[in-house]
């Protein structure tokens, strides 16, 4: 019967393979599940949040990449209003209003089935990414939110600063549950009454009214990065958080806003573990949230016509 008998060449060749392979294994570091936050607060001007104490959002914008120039309408088309149908349109599909069809807020003339939010484009490519909305303007679960494993508005009536307080308490508080509790690739968290302050008292810095709302949203941010942060596979997860306002205000009033500056400029943030920090050089624009989550959890496919640009983030 033959026997082999293996060479020293033959065995120091196996023994570099070996420790080749072992040594590759070491180094690489096991992928992290990639996971999104994603934070709307209505009608919040970017100076007012400069001028509030939110230390919440300042250690998001400390840490992450920021702009407060962050434009509502863009170059190529101005016509739909300067109000909530269309900015959140915007901010959860991707696209201007002469794709998404929302001018105003009654959302006739809505092509969501062309356009549709940016939970279904996630799950074309994850179809088993769990996606979750949690908001306080109705709205915008009855229209624009589709492909949600889980949604839900807590707007009831009557429409007041201290019930927005509540509504935007609750909202919070299902976010922080499912946070803990689920294993959500994306969560959608809106946020409704400094819009509502703003309507009330004035969408201005000096306006402690208006101040003190966005102290109680940066309360509603830093419960949800916490519940985020305290999760046991928080490790073992590559999160980002997308912070954004659908416009900002002037007056009571953010209606009609497209040659008004305090109107027109919103803002964006975006912290993570690949985004590089500090103030965004190029100019961005409300479609460039829907970008920048998408493009955290999957690559943009160039057939559903985004017209946002992923920002902050240094790699895929």
């Amino acid at each position: 019967m033959f026997r082999y008998f293996p060479t020293a060449t033959t065995l120091s060749l196996a023994l570099a393979l070996f420790l080749a392979y072992s040594s590759l294994s070491l180094s690489a570091e096991p992928v992290k599940a990639k996971k999104v936050l994603y934070i709307g607060i209505d009608g919040c001007r970017f100076d007012a949040i400069q001028k509030a104490e939110a230390p919440a959002i300042d250690a998001l914008i400390e840490k992450g990449a920021y702009t407060g120039h962050c434009l509502i309408l863009g170059d190529r088309y101005r016509k739909n209003d300067t109000i909530s149908g269309p900015g959140w349109s915007t901010i959860l599909t991707g696209v201007w209003a002469d794709k998404h069809g929302v001018h105003n807020n009654t959302f006739k003339g809505s092509q969501y089935d062309k356009f549709p939010c940016l939970f279904d484009l996630v799950k074309k490519k994850l179809p088993t990414a769990r996606c979750v909305s949690h908001v306080t303007w109705e709205p915008i679960d009855k229209f624009i939110i589709t492909a949600a494993d889980e949604k839900k508005s807590y707007e009831q009536k009557p429409h007041t600063i201290a019930d927005y307080v509540k509504y935007d308490t609750e909202a919070t508080d299902a976010s922080v549950k499912e946070l803990k509790e689920q294993n959500p690739d994306i969560v959608f968290l809106y946020i409704g009454q400094v819009d509502v302050t703003g309507h009330t008292h004035g969408f201005h810095p000096t306006v402690p009214q208006y101040i003190e709302a966005i102290e109680r949203a940066d309360g509603h941010v830093a419960a949800a990065v916490a519940a985020m942060k305290s999760r046991p596979t928080f490790d073992q997860e590559d999160w980002l958080v997308v912070v954004t306002s659908d416009h900002g205000g002037k007056g009571t009033n953010h209606s009609s806003g497209h040659e008004v500056p305090e109107i027109l400029n919103s803002f964006l943030i975006v912290s993570g573990s690949d985004v590089a920090p500090g103030e965004i050089a190029e100019q961005c624009y409300l479609v460039d949230g829907a970008a920048t989550v998408i493009h955290h959890l999957t690559p943009l496919d160039p057939a559903w016509q985004l017209d946002g640009t992923p920002r902050g983030k240094t790699k895929q």
